[in-house]
């Protein structure tokens, strides 16, 4: 069948990196590109992921959510998402590695939407950062402390660090790792860090330290905190 002269044929820009565009339509030509795996908007700016390598992102990466999946079985109200697409507002909608939230039936910020995206801020968000310190540490840091992101990690592989932030009368401040290299977290009770055996591979001993913390006090009074709001097992 021939469509007729009058027909407008509408096709739909790609994706391109440093593209300026509103939240909608990130999201028109993002839905427009089943097979693009990554991409955010950062302050109104498009930033598409390079192809990733195996040490500098996918094996660390691993890790991290190996630890935090721990932590998410331990802990009954708790959820893990791994690369998640999160509307923060209308500039912003970053694809996080990683995010752990409180679920909504158990007092968390966050809900999902009608079509399964998360809105508002998880309460921890991690990155992984090899080439994307920059970003990772400056601008994407300042919109996760704007919109109310608790708390935030940075994993530089390449330089061997780890950077975890705890929101405090609206800005950022530095978790110390205590004497034992361990960081504590502020918001999630019992998840507790070895940052030189995260840093050096260790993984048992990752999950030791994260055991010990879900022997403490506080992790027990956060499991009873959480399971105390009437429609948790809803």
């Amino acid at each position: 069948m021939i469509a007729p002269t009058n027909s407008i044929l509408i096709t739909i820009p790609p994706l391109e990196n440093g593209d300026l565009l509103t939240r909608a339509e990130f999201e028109r030509r993002y839905t427009a590109m089943p097979n693009l795996k990554k991409a955010e908007l950062i302050e109104g700016i498009v930033y598409m992921a390079s192809p990733l390598r195996f040490e500098p992102h996918a094996e660390p990466h691993a890790d991290l959510m190996g630890w935090l999946w721990n932590y998410k079985i331990a802990t009954p109200g708790v959820r893990l998402g791994d690369n998640p697409t999160v509307r923060l507002d209308v500039d912003n909608e970053p694809q996080p590695d990683v995010v752990l939230l409180i679920d909504r039936k158990c007092g968390g910020q966050t809900c999902l939407s009608d079509d399964g995206y998360i809105e508002g801020a998880p309460e921890f968000v991690a990155e992984i950062s090899a080439s994307t310190a920059t970003i990772d540490l400056r601008d994407k840091k300042r919109v996760y402390c704007r919109n109310g992101v608790k708390e935030y990690l940075v994993w530089q592989v390449i330089n061997r660090r780890i950077d975890w932030f705890y929101l405090q009368d609206g800005e950022y401040i530095s978790l110390i790792s205590d004497a034992e290299d361990v960081i504590r977290s502020q918001v999630f009770p019992g998840l507790w860090l070895s940052v030189s055996a995260l840093l050096a591979g260790d993984m048992p001993q990752v999950i030791a330290t994260l055991q010990a913390g879900f022997s403490s006090t506080l992790h027990q009074q956060f499991i009873k905190q959480l399971s105390s709001f009437p429609n948790h097992n809803l």
